[in-house]
């Protein structure tokens, strides 16, 4: 299916405005259907059989699939970014304790959905040959911001003023963390086990608390707070008409 049909050829004239809160749900069933089946893979009637939708709802909100495929994007990153400030910035725990309890929830989190979802990003990334060129410099700027936060977090084990050597250390450690734990999550889809999760995150531990200089963490602990819900494909009776 062609992501934006042209006009006069299929595309449903802009007559009424859509629903309020129809922007919203595309988005979160959008973000459902990529995290398990891609970008391209994924068409607009996908989205609008998952939500009960109209197709001239949709393209009120977006203007092509591009478009809707940005926004969804956007979301994740919003939503990813949050997950990660609430384990990552915890000043209770040591370093490399915030790390492992992160990777602990986002275990938790496929498990729950039976290893069908991973990574956003990760699967974008994957298909990154076929996307549109626009996406290209969205998904390397989310994945700069997720390594800062990581190297942010990893500083602190040489807090107040660690040096420059040790700023270069943690940005590299950052970068090292999420070429491994996209591999790992991508391995844990195709196996429908945990297994890669845990073999990686016990090695990048290791490694990493030898360079730091720190202990490391026995075992990954719950928090009070709560991690964000993931967003999910919602079905609707007749959200739109």
């Amino acid at each position: 299916m062609p992501s934006r049909p042209r006009r006069g050829r299929g595309r449903p004239p802009k007559t009424a405005r859509a629903p309020e809160g129809t922007r919203a749900m595309l988005v979160r069933a959008g973000v459902g259907l990529l995290t398990e089946k891609g970008f391209s893979s994924t068409c607009v009637d996908d989205v609008l059989n998952a939500t009960g939708i109209s197709k001239g709802s949709f393209y009120y909100c977006f203007s092509s699939k591009e478009e809707f495929g940005q926004a969804l994007i956007e979301y994740y990153a919003a939503y990813f970014n949050e997950k990660l400030d609430l384990w990552l910035t915890d000043r209770t725990e040591p370093p490399l304790q915030r790390l492992l309890n992160f990777m602990h929830d986002a275990k938790a989190g496929m498990q729950r959905h039976g290893f069908r979802r991973g990574c956003l990003i990760g699967n974008l990334s994957q298909e990154i040959d076929t996307l549109p060129d626009s996406f290209n410099g969205q998904l390397l700027a989310i994945m700069r911001e997720w390594e800062q936060r990581v190297a942010t977090c990893l500083l602190d084990s040489f807090a107040p003023h660690p040096t420059a050597g040790q700023k270069r250390l943690c940005t590299a450690l950052a970068r090292y963390f999420w070429i491994g734990w996209e591999g790992a999550v991508l391995h844990a889809r195709m196996t429908h086990d945990a297994a890669p999760l845990e073999l990686f995150a016990s090695f990048y531990l290791a490694q990493t608390a030898q360079q730091l200089g720190v202990s490391l963490p026995v075992a990954a602990r719950p928090s009070p707070r709560v991690s964000p819900a993931r967003p999910a494909p919602e079905k609707t009776v007749q959200a739109a008409n």
